[in-house]
């Protein structure tokens, strides 16, 4: 039977709570494999494993328990290995690196902050900043909306201006993040945000990026930014053979 792996944590660590269940239906028991002085958080692998939203809040539930007062190496959902044996000897050969990973990862979470445009306020916002859009807008509406051609040349132009505007709102709130966070990693471009950056985070500087990133919801007011966070830290761990590009099923429990 395959192994469904959670995270990598200091063999010194892990004392479950009793009866912790995983994925699974029905749950699969929460168990510790250990090589050396690290430790695998696993269970049995379910078979026919889907991103069901019970089994992503399962897996992450998992790392939140292990996680409270430890640092653990998270993996994404759906990290299956071969068998216990497999997870082992991988934890073994890659000690050094595990090792090293923890200790950079000590006393830090990931916090994911989104942004998007608020539709109405982000036009207003170019309109007003443009004397060229303004003067095209005011002809338009004196000729009765304008000919086709000069709507749609009026609508090619405000469009320019509101991606250049979703380019410097995304440089402008990156730069009021990054100096409270101790690593930043940039996440892939998705549909409907001009922003999706991960900041890593020492457990101290909390309310300084907190505070920050309240200070640029304020200062934004057409932006919609969305922070989601304290988190495992998903995008802070290398691809390697039991991380997060190794054999998955779905997305990250993060929804990133």
């Amino acid at each position: 039977m395959s192994t469904y792996v959670y995270g990598i944590t200091a063999g010194s660590n892990p004392a479950l709570p009793e009866g912790m269940a995983g994925v699974g239906e029905p749950p699969r028991p929460v168990r510790i494999l250990k090589a050396g002085e690290l430790a695998a958080v696993v269970s049995d692998a379910p078979e026919a494993l889907r991103p069901k939203r019970r089994d992503l809040l399962a897996h992450q539930n998992v790392l939140a328990e292990v996680g409270a007062g430890r640092c653990v190496l998270p993996m994404r959902f759906g990290n299956l290995a071969p068998d216990d044996d497999a997870v082992t000897q991988v934890l073994t050969e890659r000690a050094e690196h595990y090792h090293e990973r923890l200790r950079e990862l000590d006393g830090k979470d990931e916090y994911n902050v989104k942004a998007s445009h608020v539709e109405e306020a982000v036009l207003h916002l170019v309109m007003a900043e443009s004397p060229e859009l303004r003067a095209l807008a005011e002809a338009n509406r004196q000729a009765g909306g304008g000919s086709y051609e000069e709507r749609i040349r009026l609508g090619e132009l405000v469009a320019a201006a509101v991606k250049a505007k979703e380019a410097e709102d995304s440089k402008e709130v990156q730069s009021l993040l990054a100096p409270t966070a101790a690593a930043v990693s940039v996440g892939v471009e998705s549909t409907g945000w001009l922003l999706n950056v991960s900041y890593l985070v020492v457990r101290d500087s909390a309310e300084a990026f907190l505070a920050a990133a309240e200070h640029a919801r304020k200062s934004f007011t057409h932006l919609d930014l969305r922070v989601n966070g304290p988190l495992p830290p998903y995008s802070f761990v290398e691809p390697g053979p039991l991380e997060p590009a190794g054999s998955t099923v779905g997305a990250g429990v993060d929804g990133k």
